[in-house]
């Protein structure tokens, strides 16, 4: 009532004939206009992070992210926002098994879907996937440490063979310590199976463990990190030149490691859920 008399008569005269303090009167009118100031720098939060995902992000992990940044937000808010905003999360689409072919040599499965490593460097895991870069198929080997699922080694190749997994094992083991018992699990590909690999376990005193035949969930960490990897990053138009493909898988593999947030590790990163164990 005061607010819409304030056109024809003083303010204070309409606070005292309502018997209502100024103070309390211009505090609510500041609580009034605050929130749809609020609301508009909180959808502009929102997009940041969606487009910083290129895309990926939901509500769920959007009101994660904000949280880490001691904004609080609830989902059906950053959802809102979200419509206002005219921006939807990717999803992930099915795909379809695959086989790898006749193995020379299987490592019993000592892992047994046990994907909670409680330290770091005790269970590292590594595979393999494909993106086509102009009309080539360019090949990635990854290795992860179950810990805090972070990517330790990569390799990029044309051929897909022991060679490049055995690179990204070299760099793992380039920038981690091998203690003993240190577990590398992996599915049945020829590249794991292969006498190169194995002797380069050995050489580092590393123990082989591998999924049963078939069983793509054995090694889920990484089945999921690929899927994130290409829902979430890899453009939809491709890339034309390897060079170019290199670049943005290596800027991936910074961003997952030090700013994406996972939800296994409480929605930290896994270089923060590293830094908290310490």
């Amino acid at each position: 009532m005061i607010a819409e008399l304030r056109e024809s008569f003083p303010t204070a005269t309409l606070c005292r004939v309502f018997d209502v303090k100024r103070s309390s009167f211009y505090e609510w009118l500041q609580r009034l206009a605050k929130p749809q100031i609020k609301r508009e720098e909180l959808k502009l939060k929102v997009v940041e992070l969606h487009s910083e995902s290129r895309g990926a992000m939901g509500s769920r992990m959007i009101s994660k992210g904000l949280k880490a940044q001691n904004i609080a937000a609830e989902r059906s808010l950053v959802r809102a926002l979200m419509r206002e905003a005219n921006i939807v999360s990717k999803q992930r689409q099915p795909h379809p098994f695959r086989s790898r072919g006749v193995e020379a040599f299987v490592a019993p499965n000592l892992l047994k879907r046990n994907f909670k490593a409680t330290a770091v460097n005790q269970v590292w895991c590594g595979d393999v996937t494909s993106l086509m870069v102009g009309k080539r198929w360019v090949h990635v080997a990854i290795v992860i440490d179950l810990f805090a699922r972070r990517v330790i080694g990569w390799a990029f190749s044309l051929v897909n063979d022991a060679n490049l997994v055995s690179k990204a094992l070299r760099m793992a083991t380039q920038i981690r310590t091998c203690p003993p018992g240190l577990m590398f699990h992996s599915d049945q590909g020829c590249q794991y199976t292969s006498r190169k690999f194995q002797q380069e376990l050995m050489s580092h005193g590393i123990l082989q463990s591998m999924s049963h035949r078939g069983q793509c969930w054995d090694n889920a960490p990484t089945e999921r990190f690929f899927g994130t990897l290409k829902l979430e990053w890899v453009p939809r138009s491709g890339y034309s030149l390897i060079d170019e493909a290199e670049t943005d898988m290596v800027r991936f593999f910074v961003y997952y490691n030090r700013t994406r947030l996972h939800s296994y590790n409480s929605y930290l990163s896994p270089i923060a859920m590293e830094q908290k164990a310490a």
